[in-house]
């Protein structure tokens, strides 16, 4: 049994802190706002769809992180905008053995942490401008995770598992480490298919050519997943960015293996997705831009990778966000709440 805390728990992170608790660790669920209200109020409801079931928790909810002391294990659900005023609130909960997993879409703020390469120990500047990031959280205590789930809030409180049930882990430095076993352990019990991995970065790049493209053309569209692959001009503009993408993780040693075809297969098999941008924008939520493309263009320009189409795409997001006013001031991180099951 272990202390885990998840900090920001909307759709992905309801879904994980729900496993948590009801593998029976001493687990956590929390949200700002109406998704706080409905958890204080009804308990976090799972509408499990992938194993046909449902399942309510009472969990305790705060936002403040240093409540809760200790922890085995920290996973951060935020959304990117969200985590730079979050990370310097988590060191209450960091010990000396406390595994810390950012379990968020796009390029993370780590991405060149014990990275053999030439580019060991850079920063993204469009993520971690000053280094605040780093400066934070010692990123000695990452392991990095792809988080394969699709899911949405139904109402304040509730979230609901839509497809797949999957967790890519490995460490910054590619090793495989007693502490990478304990939490594949921990992920098993919580019911996730759970893959280790000595390339994680090959990973994070599998998944962001998908929502580099999917997220971001559903969003400008209002199209969900599949309407997009049957629609043969809006698939083209996929293949493109997909594409383009694949041609930047080479060049920073984590090519992706598969082509635009088969990543696009591989979407079609989620079924009527709302890729989580497309959700943002309806919600009226600042939508992550930098770490799903405004990193990618930053790292095409830095190599010397032309992306015309990924360039486009992101002109017209970043207008279209906006013109809807979801570029204001980045909203306060939602809390950590931590519970027992």
């Amino acid at each position: 049994m272990a202390d885990v805390c998840v900090v920001g728990a909307g759709a992905i992170g309801g879904i994980v802190a729900a496993r948590v608790a009801l593998a029976g660790h001493r687990g956590s669920g929390g949200a700002r706002g109406a998704q706080l209200q409905g958890n204080r109020e009804g308990g976090l409801v799972l509408d499990d769809r992938v194993n046909g079931a449902e399942h309510t928790m009472r969990l305790a909810a705060s936002d403040d992180p240093a409540a809760f002391g200790r922890q085995d294990l920290v996973v951060i659900g935020l959304k990117g905008p969200a985590i730079p005023a979050m990370l310097p609130r988590l060191a209450p909960l960091v010990g000396p053995d406390t595994l810390v997993v950012p379990a968020i879409n796009g390029i993370p703020w780590w991405y060149f942490h014990r990275l053999a390469s030439p580019h060991a120990g850079r920063r993204i500047a469009c993520l971690d401008p000053r280094g605040d990031l780093f400066a934070a959280l010692d990123c000695d205590r990452v392991i990095g995770c792809v988080v394969l789930l699709a899911g949405e809030i139904a109402k304040p409180g509730t979230v609901v598992h839509t497809a797949v049930s999957r967790m890519i882990i490995g460490e910054p430095s590619g090793e495989l480490t007693p502490r990478l076993q304990r939490l594949a352990g921990w992920w098993t019990g919580c019911g996730f298919e759970t893959t280790l991995s000595t390339q994680i970065r090959r990973e994070i790049w599998m998944k962001l050519t998908g929502n580099l493209s999917f997220n971001t053309v559903a969003a400008l569209t209002g199209c969900r997943t599949d309407e997009l692959i049957d629609d043969p001009d809006l698939v083209e503009v996929l293949r493109a960015m997909i594409e383009e993408g694949r041609r930047v993780a080479a060049a920073y040693c984590a090519p992706v293996d598969i082509d635009a075809h088969a990543r696009i297969r591989m979407a079609r098999s989620i079924g009527r997705a709302r890729p989580s941008t497309l959700q943002d924008f309806e919600a009226g939520r600042r939508p992550e831009i930098e770490g799903l493309i405004g990193s990618v263009i930053e790292l095409a320009d830095e190599a010397g990778v032309p992306v015309p189409t990924i360039r486009h795409v992101a002109a017209l997001l970043t207008a279209r966000a906006r013109s809807l006013g979801l570029l204001g001031p980045v909203p306060p991180a939602p809390g950590a709440a931590t519970g027992r099951a």
